[in-house]
């Protein structure tokens, strides 16, 4: 079974590192609101459109689905 992608984010989360993806994913940490058992692309994508104000582009969780679908084929 797939995990869920927040779970996947979540380990992305480091308080030390500046790169997009890790901001993203500690932003996401912070966000209640979240999808957080979806694996549905469109889901958590319209989520974001509509509530992500932290997410300054959506090509940042474009780069995070991608690493996401990734590490799941792996």
């Amino acid at each position: 079974m797939r995990r869920s992608f927040y779970h996947y984010l979540m380990t992305e989360r480091d308080p030390h590192k500046k790169d997009a993806v890790t901001l993203f994913a500690n932003d996401v940490y912070l966000d209640v609101g979240f999808p957080k058992q979806s694996e549905n692309y469109q889901e958590i994508s319209q989520y974001l459109e509509l509530n992500g104000d932290y997410l300054p582009e959506m090509t940042i969780f474009d780069v995070a689905w991608e690493r996401y679908i990734e590490k799941d084929q792996a």
